[in-house]
């Protein structure tokens, strides 16, 4: 590609051989379709399965096909940091490669950016039906606890499936984050921004990537790395331990007072165990935000990129 392309589609991609061809045969026509330059980054999260013959395969097919292969598994947001990094477009959208997002959305986004001259069009699950009652309603309630975090800039039901201008992607870049949330990350630049409504599908293939303890995972990184709304409930919670124990106190003298009977060691047990919770729930998430500190400390990359085909094609051209 002797030119940086006008729009480039970053699909983090792990162990997707079922879904990846569907996908394409998909995506393809509505890029070709558009008619502006395009580049497609693959990032290949470190699969274990027939995903990198078959990325080889399609590149062989569909020049602007771009392959980046991590050296090991290094998560989905490690991909889509890497892709965002890496790519060259004056528009960057980010998808996934199973499908539950439509790619018949990128043309609508790409127009309503540049109509609007918006810098972020979200896209956003105006129906879920597709997904399991447990999915939507955990997901409903990240969404909500995320919101009271981090103001309604953040948009309702807006996932990964989103599209960033250069100046956007180029803001992202500059910021120091060693494990991001782009999900929270993105409404916070607070540039200009538009929403794009679709149905969630069903995945096309394959089995999820994000069970329950992904998505644990992801909220909890979510608030220790955008809040510290934790450090704040601690303190919360040592305050009321302490009203508490005087309630106690005062129950305890009044009782004494009045002549009865007050079992010593029962009241002492409880309010220990309640003291003690308190402070294993407090030493907790402090260690959480210590233990950032010390990852961001070491400064070790988030991921290791062992192969990038843009890469090879530059020293062709140099050879």
């Amino acid at each position: 590609m002797s030119r940086a392309p006008q729009l480039s589609v970053v699909m983090p991609i792990y162990n997707e051989q079922e879904a990846l061809p569907l996908t394409v045969g998909r995506l393809r026509p509505i890029l070709d379709g558009l008619g502006v330059d395009y580049e497609v980054v693959g990032v290949d999260d470190g699969s274990t399965d027939a995903t990198p013959v078959l990325m080889q395969k399609i590149r062989q097919d569909w020049p602007e096909f771009r392959i980046i292969r991590f050296s090991r598994n290094s998560g989905h947001q490690a991909a889509l940091k890497a892709g965002l990094h890496r790519a060259f477009g004056d528009y960057v959208v980010s998808i996934d490669a199973d499908l539950q997002d439509p790619p018949e959305k990128i043309p609508e986004m790409l127009a309503l950016a540049r109509e609007e001259n918006l810098d972020i069009v979200y896209g956003v699950r105006g129906d879920r039906g597709t997904d399991s009652s447990f999915k939507r309603r955990t997901a409903g309630a990240y969404y909500w606890l995320m919101r009271k975090l981090v103001g309604k800039r953040m948009p309702n039901q807006a996932g990964d499936y989103r599209l960033l201008s250069r100046a956007a992607v180029d803001a992202l870049k500059a910021l120091p984050e060693h494990q991001p949330v782009y999900r929270l990350l993105v409404p916070w630049l607070g540039f200009p921004s538009g929403e794009v409504v679709y149905v969630r599908e069903e995945r096309v293939a394959g089995a999820t990537h994000y069970p329950l303890t992904k998505m644990v995972r992801l909220a909890l990184d979510s608030i220790t790395n955008f809040s510290a709304a934790p450090l704040r409930l601690a303190t919360w919670l040592g305050m009321l331990s302490f009203l508490v124990c005087i309630g106690l106190a005062i129950y305890t003298t009044v009782a004494y007072a009045m002549g009865s009977t007050v079992p010593g060691w029962s009241s002492l047990f409880i309010g220990m165990l309640f003291i003690g919770a308190v402070q294993l729930c407090c030493v907790g998430m402090l260690g959480e935000y210590v233990g950032r500190i010390y990852s961001a400390v070491q400064a070790r990359p988030a991921y290791f990129v062992g192969y990038d085909s843009a890469e090879d094609e530059r020293e062709g051209k140099s050879r």
